[in-house]
């Protein structure tokens, strides 16, 4: 098990599988919003990003969630993490679980790749 998953399992009472899954969603998401040279950067610094976003249910689906999702991580503007609402429900976590893998998965990549990369990546991910 990488570095990154032994953490959230270890940290959220999680599963593995449900551990790769909520990672790959987060990395998916970044992919999604940053494009290929900034997103390189990421999968040079954190391993196994490939097989985290594998592991990621397909999303989608998020609309009802909507507003638990906002007042879980008590914000008003989503931006970018609704999307990924439908992806932790089919993992069988709860929204609130995407506020309590977020500062985990950043403060993995700062150790991984330093202060530059935690900050792209949350300014997609909204960290």
């Amino acid at each position: 098990m990488n570095e990154l998953i032994s953490l959230l399992t270890g940290q959220l009472g999680v599963d593995e599988g449900q551990a790769k899954g909520g990672a790959g969603l987060l990395f998916k998401l970044a992919q999604e919003k940053l494009g290929g040279l900034d997103f390189q950067k990421i999968k040079d610094a954190v391993p196994d990003v490939d097989e985290m976003m594998s592991a990621a249910p397909e999303g989608g689906g998020a609309g009802g969630l909507l507003g638990g999702l906002a007042s879980s991580l008590g914000a008003g503007d989503l931006g970018n993490l609704a999307e990924l609402a439908g992806g932790f429900k089919s993992l069988n976590l709860d929204t609130d679980m995407i506020a309590k893998f977020l500062p985990i998965v950043l403060s993995f990549v700062q150790g991984k790749g330093g202060d530059s990369l935690k900050s792209l990546l949350a300014k997609v991910l909204g960290g």
